[in-house]
């Protein structure tokens, strides 16, 4: 039996949610298998939650023990933390300098997928289509009346280095603009301003078993707020329909060039890239290697669609993640 600890938690606004996702792997996981729990991830440290008790997690050899003594050592991690330190890649790279398997995207990948900015300027090198855009610095000057000129109005101000859905919005006026430059400043060192793109927003999900890279059924997205914002995602007020409303070619368009992101950034385990298309051509709006995966969230949904259980669904990237660390 293998020890799974699912590190969920951190330090961004989405702590619980974070928690709902692991919480929905976990209770998925085939049990014959996996001894899996929850290893909560705070500034206090890291604690397992573990036949209701809650233990202490050694960083130096992953271990904690039970009040009647027993140790436990976790033999595989499962990152699934929204925002730092997980899906930025720090507890990737601190798991890859101790030697301990993990399943995620690498910290290399994780970090570059996780910085907006970056993320859409590397993919850009690729000639994969992005929306015009402007980087600020946390402390740096900047004019936004030569914002607003380049990049016109409405645009998108969002935090650049944060996971979180907090601290993004539209813009419509001159007026606003600094505003939501200090709300996205609240969330990170660096601020993304984005041209608006009109189009249809849709999202794909991607993973790798030992068939290869498999795209998942597209979900298009009919936001009832402004933009598909925390409430669209997390409480309901958006229309997810899968799989989208656009033809069989746009669709194996969009998979396609999700797969190819996938293969560039040298992605593991789970992603999901979203886009907006603008005339038939699909634009990269952000990558995720953590995806949300609650029971309101989009990938589950999909594979629903694609008709593929979420146990069935982790059993592959397990199954095969497993064997790239020797396991």
């Amino acid at each position: 039996m293998i020890n799974v600890g699912i590190f969920c938690g951190g330090y961004s606004s989405e702590f619980e949610i974070s928690i709902k996702s692991a919480s929905t792997i976990l209770d998925n996981l085939p049990k014959d298998e996996y001894n899996a729990f929850l290893v909560r991830v705070t500034e206090e440290g890291w604690f397992a939650d573990y036949h209701d008790e809650s233990a202490e997690v050694s960083p130096v050899d992953f271990t904690f023990t039970l009040i009647n003594g027993e140790q436990i050592k976790i033999d595989l991690a499962h990152v699934y933390i929204h925002g730092d330190p997980g899906e930025n890649g720090k507890l990737q790279a601190y798991f890859e300098m101790k030697n301990m398997p993990f399943i995620n995207s690498s910290a290399l990948s994780s970090e570059l997928s996780f910085d907006k900015w970056f993320c859409n300027q590397f993919l850009k090198g690729f000639d994969i289509k992005v929306a015009a855009s402007k980087l600020l610095l946390k402390n740096t000057t900047y004019s936004t009346k030569d914002i607003g000129e380049r990049l016109g109005f409405p645009l998108f101000v969002k935090p650049a280095d944060s996971g979180s859905s907090y601290g993004i919005s539209k813009v419509y006026e001159l007026e606003d603009l600094q505003k939501a430059i200090d709300e996205a400043f609240a969330e990170g060192n660096t601020v993304v301003c984005e041209a608006f793109l009109k189009g249809t927003e849709v999202t794909c999900g991607v993973y790798r078993n030992d068939t290869g890279v498999i795209p998942l059924p597209c979900t298009e997205i009919v936001s009832e707020s402004d933009f598909f914002d925390y409430d669209a995602k997390y409480l309901g007020k958006s229309q997810e329909i899968t799989p989208a409303r656009i033809s069989d070619e746009l669709t194996k368009k969009v998979q396609d060039l999700t797969v190819e992101i996938y293969q560039l950034l040298q992605m593991r385990s789970l992603a999901r890239v979203d886009f907006m298309i603008v005339e038939d051509q699909p634009y990269v709006i952000e990558v995720n290697t953590t995806p949300g995966f609650s029971s309101e969230s989009l990938v589950p949904k999909m594979l629903k669609c694609a008709d593929i259980t979420i146990g069935d669904f982790w059993k592959d990237i397990y199954a095969f993640e497993r064997k790239q660390f020797g396991m």
